[in-house]
């Protein structure tokens, strides 16, 4: 039997399933936790923060943003990835796999190993207050047949949320939660739809890197890269150097300048790793630094090297790297001993 085949009635056969016992927020409702919310977010809104303000509005006090929902039930990052590992090796314990870990579990056998978030709906019923105590129960809404997208073929999957207050506590067994989210207050719902799928395969090659914008400012920059050269902007009243290319002296407001070439030795300043936005002409993770050089200016490049060995202060060596006929560029590398 094709094996899809078989899946795609065991899938079925979850749709419309609570998947598993309540599960209990880790957190009262509290007010620390409202604050470094709304700072992340950017919302002003005074009911959030403020308990006067909230009641002049005719509010008892400060409420929870309706958007904070999910929030009150997340277990932590390290709880989470210990869930996903036990599941992808296969070793949960005996009678722990719930509905959800089913179809997730199918899914990978159907080699849609891959995930994206698509879409997520929230309705509230009331605004949760400080002091409560949330509780959340999943159901798998839908499961779509297989369909083939721009990011490759997959399903579809629809989990509904169900959130409800229940009475404050720090000792209850998933029983016990489940008889009081039985008769307790629904405030809210949540649908998140995700896309499990195989990636599609990439045959087109890689595009070239974008080209720089040539001024008559950096233009010997650029020309010294194609003749394997790291050219720095030196004013020639002052002695400053400057980079990137600038028509006139911060220093000293001088138009004259000319050029040195560096030995490309410095050290790390600062750096970032891009993962996303991903964009085809570069390879991921791409290692980013600010490099000072030892002639005493700052140059942004790409480095040759692991992201995860990267540290400030580490001393680099620059390679012009030519990437195809009409650009050259400075790479970073560790200085070796």
């Amino acid at each position: 039997m094709d094996t899809r085949i078989d899946h795609s009635v065991a899938l079925a056969a979850l749709v419309g399933q609570v998947s598993g016992e309540p599960a209990m927020g880790p957190h009262l409702v509290n007010e620390a936790m409202i604050v470094h919310w709304v700072e992340a977010m950017g919302d002003a809104n005074p009911v959030y923060v403020d308990d006067a303000g909230a009641r002049e509005v005719g509010l008892e006090g400060i409420i929870a943003p309706p958007t904070m929902l999910q929030a009150w039930v997340m277990v932590g990052l390290r709880a989470t990835l210990e869930r996903e590992s036990a599941r992808a090796s296969g070793s949960a314990k005996s009678g722990e796999e719930s509905a959800n870990d089913t179809m997730m579990r199918l899914l990978d056998e159907e080699g849609f190993t891959s995930v994206v978030a698509t879409n997520c709906e929230q309705d509230y019923d009331r605004p949760l207050v400080l002091g409560e105590q949330v509780a959340v129960q999943l159901t798998i809404e839908a499961i779509s047949d297989v369909k083939t997208t721009g990011l490759g073929t997959g399903r579809f999957a629809t989990t509904r949320y169900d959130f409800y207050v229940i009475p404050p506590s720090t000792e209850r067994s998933g029983s016990a939660i489940a008889a009081e989210v039985a008769s307790a207050e629904r405030i809210g719902t949540m649908r998140f739809r995700i896309l499990k799928f195989a990636p599609a395969p990439r045959s087109a090659p890689k595009p070239p890197r974008p080209l720089p914008s040539v001024t008559q400012d950096n233009a010997f920059f650029w020309e010294g890269l194609k003749d394997g050269e790291l050219r720095i902007q030196r004013c020639t009243s002052c002695g400053t150097l400057r980079h990137t290319p600038l028509p006139g002296c911060g220093e000293c407001q001088s138009l004259d300048w000319d050029w040195i070439v560096s030995a490309g030795a410095g050290e790390i300043y600062s750096h970032v790793t891009v993962h996303y936005p991903q964009v085809p002409s570069f390879d991921y993770p791409l290692p980013i630094g600010l490099i000072e050089l030892d002639e005493g200016t700052r140059i942004v490049a790409n480095l040759d090297m692991n992201p995860d060995d990267v540290k400030i202060g580490m001393r680099v060596q620059a390679s012009i790297v030519a990437f195809d006929d009409e650009l050259s560029l400075p790479v970073f590398a560790p200085v070796t001993a």
